[in-house]
């Protein structure tokens, strides 16, 4: 680098919120099933707690020596749905307990991947982990948890859709805080360093390492010197922002990695927005020419957003992987929650952007009162979108008992605070209680 690609570098850190959110470590817990799930639960802490013990201590070092804010330190698992299968019991409780205590013991935020993967059916694990997931999320502190319903594939298990929106009603009564660590997928991906639904892939190796970055507000503060050009400016002024961004990732993936003796996987470039002021993704949308995110032509400038992104960091590293893209949760973006409040953005809209951009319908609430069978029509309408078009969605809803539309509900921290949202009334029960399955599309079978 440079003398002035270090200063640009230390203003976007200083002045534009640049930070990396998150290195991820993926473990694998394969080696750590038994029959016995005691047995299994000790190996499980053993593993985690060996492979893991360094990872905050060496975070901390590279954000003094390089000046680069880590936002999180995180740590995904293989879906123990898979684990926790040979051992036949009634609840996977204790396997979250597990993972929680082995996460505290090692100072992570948050530890995913209580995760079942059903998009063509059930096997042994899943049903028992699913039922689970009410009990776990609210017993346990950093354990995040995701369920992916269906693939491209695959098609949609209408059965856990129907399953995951009486989960998500029945967690919300026990804390509302729960399904803020929930996430309900279809192509799930096996490196996604991002909570809640990070797991770490049967395919993935033994141990690596994921960097997730972010900077919305690095985007916008580059738009703003482009102000009336034309889109073809606009989206080289992101691809070169986004490359700047990426090399920031790469950079610490790779100190990270050669510090911790664990390979390098991927870095995930996602404008995740915070609730901070001028860390927002629906400003950079605004910044393109909307007056404000919800707008007819939010859509189109979103899709443009996402892939100027996107192609900006593969030019600048050949690991990017995960969701990369831009996040619309609105509970974690200023300018989403002024859109909703405003009344120019609402669950129709934010479905429609689902279809452009990095995941979907995120930290949304809604009034505690919704259906069941609406949740379920929500996820499985996302679902179709990331079914179709061959990329993943997901649902994170938050019903909150007890509230009405346009009260609002604090989370804390990185999760912000969320307007409460109107949904449509009208019941989707007998289309979400036939069961079964949404066959994959024409355009699956490519062999």
């Amino acid at each position: 680098m440079d003398i002035e690609n270090i200063l640009e570098t230390s203003r976007m850190i200083s002045n534009q919120n640049l930070d990396i959110r998150t290195i991820t470590m993926g473990i694998s817990l394969l080696d750590c099933i038994d029959s016995d799930s005691d047995k299994a639960c000790q190996k499980i802490y053993d593993k985690i707690t060996t492979q893991a013990k360094n990872l905050v201590r060496v975070g901390e070092e590279i954000e003094a020596e390089y000046n680069i804010p880590i936002v999180n330190k995180r740590i995904s698992v293989t879906p123990i749905s898979i684990i926790a299968a040979a051992s036949h019991d009634k609840n996977y409780l204790k396997y979250a307990q597990t993972l929680d205590r082995a996460a505290k013991a090692v100072g992570v935020n948050f530890i995913g991947g209580f995760s079942a993967l059903v998009q063509k059916g059930y096997q042994t694990g899943d049903e028992t982990l699913i039922a689970s997931l009410p009990q776990v999320l609210a017993e346990t502190d950093l354990v995040c948890a995701s369920v992916n319903v269906g693939s491209t594939r695959s098609g949609i298990n209408m059965d856990a859709v129907n399953q995951m929106g009486h989960v998500i009603k029945e967690a919300a009564e026990l804390d509302v805080m729960t399904n803020a660590k929930m996430v309900v997928f279809c192509n799930a991906v096996e490196d996604n360093p991002f909570m809640a639904g990070a797991f770490h892939g049967v395919g993935e190796r033994d141990v690596v390492i994921n960097v997730g970055v972010s900077g919305p507000g690095v985007v916008k503060s580059a738009l703003e010197k482009v102000k009336g050009e034309s889109f073809d400016v606009v989206a080289n002024t992101i691809k070169e922002t986004a490359f700047k961004v990426t090399r920031m990732g790469q950079l610490v993936g790779t100190v990270a990695s050669e510090r911790l003796g664990v390979p390098f996987g991927i870095v995930d470039l996602s404008l995740a927005p915070t609730p901070a002021v001028g860390d927002s993704v629906a400003q950079v949308l605004e910044e393109i020419g909307l007056e404000q995110v919800g707008t007819h032509g939010t859509t189109a400038a979103l899709a443009m957003l996402n892939d100027a992104v996107k192609k900006g960091g593969i030019m600048a590293c050949n690991r990017v992987g995960g969701l990369s893209g831009a996040f619309i949760p609105v509970s974690e973006d200023a300018g989403m929650i002024d859109a909703v409040n405003a009344g120019s953005l609402n669950l129709e809209k934010l479905e429609a952007m689902t279809a452009v951009c990095s995941v979907g319908l995120d930290m949304i609430a809604v009034p505690g009162d919704v259906p069941a069978e609406t949740i379920s029509a929500m996820i499985a309408d996302e679902a179709a979108i990331g079914m179709i078009n061959n990329k993943t969605t997901a649902v994170r809803v938050i019903p909150v008992p007890g509230a009405k539309v346009g009260d609002a509900v604090e989370f804390g921290g990185l999760l912000g605070h969320a307007p409460v949202m109107s949904y449509n009334h009208k019941s989707s029960a007998a289309m979400i209680n036939r069961g079964g399955a949404i066959p994959a599309p024409i355009h699956s079978f490519k062999n």
